[in-house]
């Protein structure tokens, strides 16, 4: 089946395929480099800035993200997207269309390097493709809209939640997002199948700084 977002479903292509990758494969790449930057000079990085209220989410669980949701889409069962799913398929698209249109030249080995062999023209209209991955889908982007509630009293936040039908169990993936920050490799690893190579994924622990594998939550 896949992954169904309000009354549609993901397509699972290689387009699909191509967002995920892409937006996974530079965010891996900002953590690599990141090591070499002092602290008080890092900004956040990685695909999920794309969505205001998780732009602080650490980049090793932005990836345990990502890895679930990829988990989702591409299983044989039906599963319904959360708030944070939506998010993260908006953010993956976004991501990689922003690469195919600033930097096409980084587009080709990302995906040549992959573990499916899929072949596009890296212009604007691959793009407009990966845009209307997720424009197409009929969710009413509240992933988006809650970042209004950070700046707000409670008292203002509750009648803002009230006013757009935004309850506490809807939004509460939201909030467990950025509350996380333990990630189990040995648990994420087989999640990114077919998204990264056999190497790629050998090398995971190391890129995001989790060899000593901490326990999830």
């Amino acid at each position: 089946m896949m992954l169904t977002i309000c009354t549609d479903t993901l397509p699972q292509n290689c387009l699909s395929y191509l967002a995920f990758r892409l937006a996974c494969v530079e965010t891996l790449k900002f953590c690599e480099f990141s090591r070499h930057l002092p602290g008080e000079f890092r900004e956040p990085f990685g695909f999920l800035t794309e969505v205001p209220f998780l732009r602080e989410v650490a980049p090793h669980v932005q990836i345990a993200l990502l890895a679930e949701t990829w988990r989702k889409h591409i299983s044989t069962d039906v599963h319904k997207a959360n708030l944070v799913d939506e998010g993260i398929v908006y953010a993956v698209c976004e991501t990689a269309a922003r690469l195919v249109e600033n930097l096409p030249e980084i587009v080709g080995p990302y995906v040549e390097t992959g573990p499916l062999d899929v072949r596009f023209p890296v212009d604007h209209l691959l793009a407009s493709e990966l845009r209307s991955l997720h424009l197409q889908l009929s969710n009413e982007g509240d992933f988006l809209l809650i970042s209004q509630l950070q700046d707000l009293p409670p008292e203002e936040a509750d009648e803002f939640k009230e006013q757009f039908h935004l309850n506490d169990a809807y939004l509460a993936p939201m909030f467990e997002a950025l509350g996380l920050w333990h990630v189990n490799i040995g648990q994420l690893v087989p999640k990114l199948t077919g998204l990264l190579t056999e190497r790629e994924l050998q090398e995971l622990p190391q890129v995001l700084g989790l060899s000593t594998a901490p326990v999830d939550r």
